[in-house]
C-alpha cells in the first residue's frame, strides 16, 4: 500500500480505520503539534503516520554517538549471521516480556528479535527495558526497512534532554516508576486503590503490571494511538493513560465477581480485550481529563522514590525469590508486631495503603503514646522530632477515632522561631476511622484550578534546595531534594490553602483556613475539629472533645535494621 508496508501484515490492520487522504504535516509550534497528536491528525493514515514519527524521533536530542541505520546494517551480519533469529535467546532486560506481533507479518516478527538483540550489542548501559520489544513491535509498523527501524529506536533510548523522560532502561527508574504510578493511583483513582487493597496480597505488584499493560496487553491501534501523543508530550501521557486504564477497569468490573483468582490476571485480560468496552479515542479522553500533577512535580516524585529505592539497596532485580520489595500491608502491619490502642491491625493496614509508597516500605513504629509517655506537649515534641514522616492518631473519650498524616519533622516548627508558622507539604492528609472511614487530601488535588497557574502548567515548580523529603536522606544540604508537593512549587490564592502542620509550645494545629482540621491544646487533653481550606474537609469527630489517648507512629526501615 505504501513504502512503509514492508513488514506489515494488512488483514489484520484494521483498514477501515485508514484514510488514503494525501496528508501533510507543516506545523513546528509545540502546542499546535499536541492538540494534533490528542485529536489523532495523523492516525488514519498510514504512511502520514510514519513520516510523523520519523520527524519527531529525528527531532529528539541525543548523545553525540548514537547507532544508526549503518551502524545495524555492518553488525546484523556478525551478530545474528545465518542463524534464525527465533532461536537466539534474548538480553536479560527483556525480562521474559511479551513480544508482541500487533500487526506484523513473519518477516517483522522476525525483525524484532534481531533489532533487539542488535541493540544490546550497543547500548551495554541497558540493565532492564521490559517496554523495549513493544516499542520496536510497534515502530516496525511505520519503517522502510529493520535498519530505519534500529536507528528510530536507538535514538529514543540515546535521548539526553534531561527534562525528556522516554523509557525506562534500568530497574532502578522502572522500579520507582511503578511505586510513582501507585502513589499516583492513591491520589486520582481511590476507589480502584480500594478495591486493589481489599483483594490483592500485593498492591505494588499490581501496579508494578502498568506499563504491561500498555506495551503489552494493549492491542496495536491503542498504543499506536497513545505513542502518538507520547512522542509529543512524554512520559506523562504513560502515566495517565495507565490511571485511565485502571479507572475504566474499576467502572466496567465495579460490584462483579473476579474472573480469575488474581487481580492481576483479571486486569491484564480486561486491557487485552479493552476494544469491547472501550474504544481508543474515548481511553484518552478519559486519560486527558485526570488533572494530574506538573511534570515537574511527578520528577520529584520519582526522584524521591529512586533515593528511598537506593537507600534500600533495591536497585538491580533480583533472581532470587527472596527479591526486597515493598512490604504490602498484610506483611508491613501484621498481629504479631503490632499493637495500638487506638486502632486495629485491619485499621493500621487501611491507613497503610494511603500512605506514599515510599514509606509503605517501612513498618509501624509507635514513637509515643500519652498512656505511657504522659499528657505532655514538650514530651509529644521529644519524641517525635527526627522522626519524618509520622502518623498522628486520636482516639476521643466518645470513642471517635481521628488522625493525620504529617509528611515533615516536627522540629521544623522552630524554623518560625516563637511565632506559630504553618510547614508540611501537599503530601499531608487528615481523617476519620471512627464512627465511618473518610480520608481528606489537600485541596489542590481534585482543585488543581485552584492554583492559579493551573496543575498542567510545567514552569512553576523551580528546583529549590529545602527541606528534606524522605526520613532518611542524608543531611548534607547539597543532597537534599526539592520535597514533593511544595506550597511553594504552586501559586496559591493565599495561604489557607497551605496551611498544613504547625506547632508551638501552646498548641499542635493540623490544617488551617476558615478553621482548623485538628487543634490540640498543650495539655494534649483537649482539641476541637472544623472545616478548613486546606484539606477541605467536615469535622473529623465531635468539634470540640475531650482525647482519651493519643498516639505518634513512625516509619521502621525494615532493610536497614
Amino acid at each position: 500500500m505504501d513504502e512503509y508496508s514492508r513488514f506489515v501484515d494488512w488483514d489484520k490492520m484494521d483498514v477501515s480505520a485508514q484514510s488514503q487522504d494525501t496528508k501533510e504535516l507543516t506545523c513546528t509550534d509545540l502546542h499546535e503539534l499536541k492538540q494534533l497528536a490528542r485529536q489523532g491528525y495523523w492516525a488514519k493514515n498510514h504512511s502520514l503516520r510514519a513520516k510523523v514519527y520519523h520527524r519527531l524521533i529525528s527531532n529528539i536530542p541525543c548523545r553525540t554517538v548514537t547507532p544508526d541505520a549503518n551502524v545495524y546494517r555492518d553488525i546484523v551480519v556478525k551478530i545474528i549471521g545465518k542463524r534464525n533469529s527465533s532461536s537466539l535467546p534474548l538480553p536479560e532486560f527483556v525480562d521474559n516480556s511479551l513480544i508482541p506481533t500487533y500487526c506484523l507479518n513473519a518477516e517483522g516478527v522476525g525483525a524484532v528479535r534481531k533489532i533487539i538483540l542488535c541493540i544490546a550489542n550497543q547500548f551495554p548501559d541497558i540493565s532492564f527495558c521490559p517496554a523495549l520489544p513493544s516499542v520496536i513491535a510497534l515502530l516496525l509498523h511505520y519503517s522502510k526497512d529493520e535498519a530505519e527501524c534500529f536507528e528510530q529506536v536507538c535514538r529514543i533510548l540515546a535521548c539526553n534532554d534531561p527534562s525528556k523522560r522516554l523509557i525506562d532502561q534500568t530497574f532502578l527508574a522502572f522500579e520507582s516508576s511503578c511505586m510513582t504510578f501507585g502513589d499516583l493511583v492513591n491520589k486520582y483513582c481511590q476507589a480502584a486503590h480500594k478495591l486493589m487493597v481489599a483483594v490483592s496480597e500485593d498492591v505494588l505488584e499490581v501496579y508494578s503490571d502498568w506499563q504491561r499493560w500498555l506495551f503489552g496487553e494493549l492491542p496495536m491501534a491503542y498504543v499506536a494511538r497513545i505513542f502518538d501523543v507520547f512522542l509529543v508530550e512524554g512520559y506523562k501521557v504513560l502515566y495517565r493513560v495507565a490511571l485511565a486504564l485502571l479507572k475504566f477497569f474499576h467502572k466496567v468490573r465495579a460490584g462483579q465477581p473476579m474472573e480469575s483468582d488474581s487481580i492481576q490476571q483479571d486486569i491484564r485480560a480486561f486491557v487485552r480485550d479493552i476494544a469491547k468496552s472501550v474504544s481508543a479515542e474515548r481511553l484518552l479522553e478519559k486519560a486527558f481529563a485526570i488533572r494530574l500533577f506538573s511534570r515537574k512535580e511527578i520528577q520529584l516524585l520519582q526522584m524521591a522514590n529512586e533515593k528511598a529505592l537506593q537507600q534500600k539497596g533495591i536497585t538491580v532485580k533480583q533472581k532470587s525469590l527472596a527479591t526486597p520489595k515493598r512490604q504490602n500491608v498484610h506483611l508491613a502491619v501484621h498481629a504479631e508486631n503490632f499493637k495500638s490502642e487506638i486502632v486495629s491491625v485491619k485499621e493500621m493496614r487501611d491507613i497503610w495503603s494511603w500512605i506514599p509508597e515510599r514509606f509503605a516500605l517501612c513498618q509501624p513504629l509507635l514513637l509515643f503514646t500519652t498512656l505511657e509517655h504522659g499528657c505532655s506537649l514538650s514530651r509529644f515534641y521529644s519524641h517525635s522530632e527526627g522522626h519524618e514522616p509520622t502518623l498522628l492518631l486520636i482516639k476521643t473519650t466518645a470513642k471517635e477515632v481521628c488522625g493525620a498524616y504529617l509528611s515533615t519533622d516536627w522540629s521544623e516548627r522552630r524554623r518560625g522561631g516563637n511565632k506559630l508558622s504553618f510547614f508540611g507539604t501537599g503530601e499531608c492528609f487528615v481523617f476519620r476511622l471512627q464512627p465511618e472511614v473518610e480520608r481528606y487530601e489537600w485541596v489542590i488535588i481534585k482543585h488543581p484550578e485552584l492554583a492559579s497557574t493551573g496543575s498542567e502548567t510545567e514552569n512553576h515548580a523551580q528546583p529549590v534546595s529545602s527541606t528534606l523529603s524522605s526520613s532518611s536522606i542524608p543531611s548534607d544540604p547539597s543532597d537534599r531534594l526539592s520535597p514533593f508537593l511544595a506550597a511553594r512549587h504552586f501559586n496559591l490564592p493565599s495561604k489557607t490553602a497551605s496551611m498544613f502542620m504547625a506547632g508551638s509550645s501552646e498548641c499542635i494545629i493540623v490544617g488551617g483556613g476558615d478553621g482548623q482540621a485538628l487543634y490540640l491544646d498543650a495539655d494534649l487533653n483537649h482539641g476541637r475539629t472544623s472545616h478548613c481550606n486546606t484539606f477541605n474537609n467536615q469535622p473529623l469527630c465531635s468539634e470540640s472533645f475531650q482525647i482519651s489517648i493519643l498516639e505518634v507512629w513512625g516509619f521502621r526501615d525494615t532493610m536497614n535494621g
